[in-house]
């Protein structure tokens, strides 16, 4: 195992045993030309950049790290990198990974330092190199962060890489924030996120002018194929994993049978397939156990329906080491619990999740199909090592008849510092049925694609969407969140007449917009006086 050394301070280094030591750097242009001489001619297998004011690196741990799970590895939260950019709260205030796990944790985080980072390699050759228009290093080097991040590097923040304090790392300037939104976002999101840093007075309206002036009219990179990690650090043991598949459903039963079937065709059989029925007394269907008997099936009836009781009772009597989160109205391939399984032990991950093919519309373009880290748990296709939920907990009752319980599961399971991917590969296929499930609640009556497929539906949000982001955001993000949905109420999908046509009949309706979000948003202030609700599994 290679690392060189590329010190980000003129302090003297100490003796670093595992590579060269290179000249030290200070500038972004300092930086982006060492790089380039680097990559060219290296082969140690990593880069260690580091400010020797932190003292000696702690050099068997950086070795362990890149022998294990991750790509870059850095200390930023733990520098006070926390939260930054800043402007990016305008364009992606919601993003999981806009909501920092704690500092003290080790956690996926994008957000680097150049004072201690530790990169393969190989991210830099497929991603590119930081460009060399910021005015920061750390500016340069967020905005290659979140390029890696986004294109399938694994990144962690690892606070154990600090050997000693030290009072924080250097931030970006504005002109670098800007920067940043325009080349990951685009123009025209730029300029939103400009327009409202100056109306909440985020920053000077002038100096977000002069820094919007210096932005190029192309970025200087194209964006890289995903990135793609040959290593596989382990192979699951197939006959012996205990894998529990939990399905809650609600007068859905020629849904349920489907998804039944093609679990009798997985290649790995599962441990335990767990059905929570919500059906009304009079409307169950009991030859569903005879007709599936050669599954290991348990039917668990429960009188009154909510999605997140009937999960967390389905946890609760769990026997699996793993658990597969799938809907009832999914229909799966048969390779799906294997497929799972071998992401977890590829990865070294405690979460694998796939996507969902909404019936009628096209997959995944293949350039999109790759794996990264998760900002997302859909429980219509994940599965997660069981222990997890002992840090996490389970669903918060919040939601137990609302939309987005997955979102705020996986927020926490996020910010228990749980390794988390995503394989866009991985799919099934979800029917989106006309009853049962949310729809049994009229929690789920206008979704995105109907808002923007028809003039006049609105998709606005729910009470529970608002709470969720009032449970782990900043203020900011929060009153940004519902500013985009507002705005988002304007925007359709077709031809640029229909766009027209969309945005004259959004505008009309923009008074009761507005009403109905402020009336969801006393609502969702009011459930954060009840809740959280979040019951807990016991230890083994």
């Amino acid at each position: 195992m290679t690392i060189d050394l590329l010190p980000t301070s003129t302090v003297p280094t100490a003796p670093f045993q595992h590579g060269v030591v290179l000249p030290p750097v200070a500038t972004v242009s300092e930086l982006c030309d060492q790089l380039e001489r680097w990559i060219s001619t290296t082969k140690a297998d990593a880069l260690l950049l580091w400010d020797s004011r932190l003292g000696p690196p702690d050099q068997q741990l950086a070795t362990s790290l890149v022998a294990g799970r991750g790509d870059v590895w850095h200390a930023g939260l733990a520098l006070g990198m926390g939260g930054s950019p800043g402007l990016l709260d305008f364009v992606a205030p919601n993003w999981m990974f806009n909501c920092d796990a704690p500092a003290d944790i080790e956690s996926t985080s994008w957000r680097v330092t150049a004072a201690a980072c530790l990169m393969r390699t190989a991210v830099l050759r497929q991603v590119g190199l930081p460009s060399r228009d910021f005015d920061t290093v750390a500016g340069a080097l967020l905005e290659w962060a979140h390029r890696a991040i986004t294109r399938g590097a694994m990144m962690r923040h690892v606070p154990s890489l600090l050997p000693a304090k030290m009072s924080g790392s250097e931030l970006p300037t504005l002109g670098d924030e800007v920067r940043l939104v325009a080349y990951r976002y685009g123009r025209f999101w730029a300029r939103w996120a400009i327009m409202r840093a100056g109306l909440t007075g985020y920053a000077d309206a002038a100096a977000l002018v002069r820094a919007w002036r210096r932005v190029p009219r192309r970025r200087p990179y194209v964006e890289p194929e995903p990135y793609v990690d040959t290593r596989v650090l382990g192979v699951p043991d197939l006959e012996r994993s205990k894998v529990t598949v939990l399905i809650p459903t609600v007068n859905r039963y020629s849904y349920l049978t489907v998804v039944l079937e093609n679990l009798r065709a997985q290649t790995v059989r599962p441990h335990e397939i767990i059905v929570i029925d919500q059906t009304a007394k009079e409307k169950r269907d009991s030859s569903i156990g005879q007709t599936f008997k050669d599954l290991p099936l348990r039917l668990m009836y429960q009188d009154e329906p909510g999605q997140c009781v009937s999960r967390n009772a389905g946890l609760a009597v769990s026997t699996g080491e793993f658990v597969l989160f799938i809907d009832d109205d999914d229909e799966v391939p048969p390779t799906l619990i294997e497929d799972h399984l071998r992401n977890l032990a590829k990865y070294s991950s405690d979460v694998s999740s796939g996507v969902a093919q909404e019936v009628g519309t096209d997959p995944l373009p293949l350039e999109r199909q790759f794996v990264r880290s998760s900002d997302v748990f859909p429980t219509n296709n994940s599965l997660i090592r069981k222990e997890v939920l002992l840090r996490s907990g389970l669903f918060d009752l919040a939601f137990n008849r609302a939309p987005r319980a997955d979102g705020e599961l996986g927020m926490r399971v996020y910010q228990s510092g749980a390794f988390m991917v995503l394989d866009q590969r991985n799919s099934v296929l979800h029917h989106h049925a006309p009853e049962g499930g949310l729809r049994t609640h009229k929690a789920r009556v206008i979704t995105y694609r109907a808002s923007r497929e028809q003039l006049t539906k609105r998709h606005l949000p729910h009470i529970s969407e608002i709470y969720l982001v009032s449970r782990h955001f900043t203020k900011r993000q929060q009153r940004e969140v519902l500013w985009l949905r507002t705005f988002g109420t304007l925007s359709s999908h077709g031809s640029v007449t229909r766009r027209i046509a969309k945005a004259i009949v959004g505008g009309a309706q923009l008074p009761d917009t507005i009403k109905q979000t402020l009336d969801r948003r006393r609502k969702a202030d009011e459930w954060l006086t009840r809740f959280p609700q979040i019951g807990h599994l016991d230890a083994p």
